[in-house]
């Protein structure tokens, strides 16, 4: 394999540039959406009223004294107890697991090279069901499913992401050995959860909810909760981008400029495993965002991994929320599973990455 080729300065500044302007570009996005999202819900509230209900929380009073002018005391409490208390958190949430999971698509893609990899390849999610399925199938834990349903599906997670680290630090391992490990591990686990499917059919139905998605754990305490971590993770993967630039062209390469592929490639595949059990723990099982959101980076011109792992946890914000107002919009009435929406949006655009004609683009530059 060839070295990168050498950027003269005109093209170094302008690449500088470019992904100065896809990163800003990006943030706005998520800002907008996270901003426009609280006006969309089951009851409907004039967008003056939202915005400013979250001054008014936001500044604690000193921007905006009366934060619904013209409304009685008791409906103002009304609204600012929707919007402050019941859906800006929801928003958050889905903002915190999308950035998560797309951070950790990105992170996988370029561990395994392979264009098609998501925080679900290495059977994360399954691991978090059968932590699921142990406090609602079979009853342990059950005197607070709030607390030991995320606490049993992060344990379900972490687990097979140390699983998968026990044979990352093998020396006879390599990318495909990881990959294939990871698909007999979701398929052993998947076919434990449908035996406890069977042995407790009564819970299947707030089981299968569960494995479908959703944000019905919001709340403050628990965004405070996911958000620290994914914090701490989400900037430790986004400073290994060079590491991964790296690895794009190979081990061998990579060795020759001082970079150990074998420990970035554990130390990446655990942070992810962190990353996605976060997310996993309290919304879910949630599809396709690991995997579109690295994409649609990549569409917008950033191979390099330095900018399209922050670009893709933007983006998986972004994707995350939108599901959320999708689902709102479309069913108002009902409670629908954002794992369906995202599966509406991900499948065709899914296929769209497997049949496109034209050869994919290279997975980094250094």
């Amino acid at each position: 394999m060839g070295r990168a080729p050498v950027q003269t300065p005109a093209q170094a500044l302008a690449a500088v540039r470019r992904v100065r302007r896809t990163l800003l570009a990006l943030l706005l996005a998520t800002a907008a959406v996270v901003l426009f999202s609280p006006l969309i819900g089951n009851v409907p509230i004039r967008a003056s009223l939202v915005l400013g209900v979250l001054i008014h929380q936001i500044s604690g009073g000193a921007l905006l004294p009366q934060p619904c002018p013209g409304v009685s005391a008791s409906g103002c409490t009304l609204v600012t107890e929707i919007v402050w208390e019941g859906r800006l958190p929801e928003i958050l949430l889905a903002a915190i697991a999308g950035g998560a999971l797309g951070v950790s698509g990105g992170t996988l893609q370029g561990v395994f090279r392979n264009p098609l990899a998501d925080p679900y390849l290495l059977g994360l999610s399954s691991g978090g069901a059968i932590g699921a399925a142990v406090v609602i199938v079979l009853g342990v834990g059950r005197v607070d499913e709030n607390l030991t349903i995320p606490l049993f599906a992060f344990v379900g997670c972490a687990g097979v992401g140390a699983a998968i680290l026990l044979v990352a630090g093998s020396r006879a391992s390599s990318i495909e050995t990881l990959l294939l490990t990871g698909v007999a591990i979701s398929s052993f686990l998947t076919a434990v959860l449908s035996v406890l499917l069977i042995l407790g059919p009564f819970q299947t139905e707030q089981l299968e909810f569960w494995l479908l998605g959703g944000l019905g754990a919001a709340s403050w305490p628990v965004d405070g909760l996911a958000f620290a971590p994914v914090l701490v993770v989400g900037v430790l993967l986004a400073s290994q981008g060079r590491e991964l630039n790296l690895l794009q062209l190979g081990p061998e390469v990579a060795q020759s400029v001082g970079v150990d592929a074998r420990a970035v490639r554990i130390r990446l595949v655990g942070l992810s495993a962190v990353a996605t059990a976060v997310a996993v723990s309290f919304t879910g099982i949630i599809g396709f965002v690991g995997l579109v959101a690295p994409h649609i980076v990549r569409r917008l011109g950033s191979t390099d991994y330095r900018v399209l792992l922050p670009g893709a946890a933007l983006l998986g914000a972004v994707f995350l929320v939108g599901a959320r107002d999708a689902a709102l919009l479309v069913l108002p009435s009902t409670v629908l599973p954002l794992g369906i929406c995202t599966a509406f949006a991900g499948v065709p655009f899914f296929l769209y990455v497997l049949y496109r004609g034209r050869a994919s683009a290279p997975m980094g530059t250094v």
